[in-house]
């Protein structure tokens, strides 16, 4: 997918990676990127005053709001998936309304996004879709059991999204990084990784056309315990 000349669309970027996402977007040489949030008041005014800037609102859980983001941004030919919540709590303690709305939002959200994206994605192709995901897709920690499962369903849409559009010239891309320093891990005592350097790893796998993407150093190491011994990973992150 070549970045410079491409019109982009940013789910949930008015803060944290997805900011950082817009910004190596525009640095990469992006013609236009929708910037996106739920409350497009929220999008930082030096952002929204670049002229290859689009502010629109986006509320990836309301099916009206994606479906007039679709027809306002029929000129995009990449989708990147960002927007996401984050509940904590555990397997059998955690609050099951925080689980449901980080289902609603990481997984059926960015179904939601991407199933109203594919037909405009399509008729601009070549095209590409990256779905931000997080390592703890593929094996979850403990006190954040909802938002791993809600995130490990997103990585299997993404497996499935990637076999359904193949020949449709649409490219499918899964991040998966690690933690992040950003408002949702604030307070979380670990190693966390820049957003601004998770942001241009990103980039450049969807520039580079890799299908997985491993945009931090954790990530890195911890994904090829993965794709070597499953099992080790769940137990490493499981502490």
């Amino acid at each position: 997918m070549n970045i410079n000349g491409s019109t982009a669309l940013v789910t949930g970027s008015n803060r944290g990676l997805g900011a950082r996402l817009v910004a190596q977007l525009l640095a990469s040489g992006a013609a236009k990127v929708y910037v996106t949030a739920r409350d497009a008041r929220s999008i930082d005014p030096s952002v929204a005053a670049d002229p290859r800037v689009r502010v629109l609102a986006l509320d990836v859980t309301d099916q009206s709001s994606v479906d007039a983001a679709a027809r306002a941004a029929s000129d995009v030919d990449l989708l990147i998936n960002n927007a996401g919540v984050l509940g904590f709590g555990s397997a059998l303690d955690g609050d099951l309304d925080l689980f449901s709305r980080d289902l609603h939002t990481n997984y059926l959200g960015t179904m939601r996004v991407t199933r109203a994206f594919v037909p405009v994605l399509e008729a601009n192709g070549p095209a590409a879709i990256a779905n931000v995901l997080t390592l703890i897709a593929l094996a979850p920690v403990g006190p954040m059991a909802g938002y791993s499962a809600s995130k490990a369903a997103a990585h299997s849409f993404t497996q499935a999204l990637r076999a359904e559009v193949r020949g449709r010239g649409i490219e499918v891309v899964g991040a998966y990084p690690g933690g992040i320093d950003t408002d949702m891990l604030a307070g979380v005592e670990a190693d966390k990784a820049d957003p601004a350097e998770v942001a241009r790893r990103i980039v450049e796998g969807i520039a580079a056309g890799d299908t997985v993407v491993w945009p931090d150093e954790a990530s890195a190491g911890a994904g090829q315990v993965y794709l070597g011994d499953p099992l080790h990973l769940e137990r490493l992150l499981a502490g």
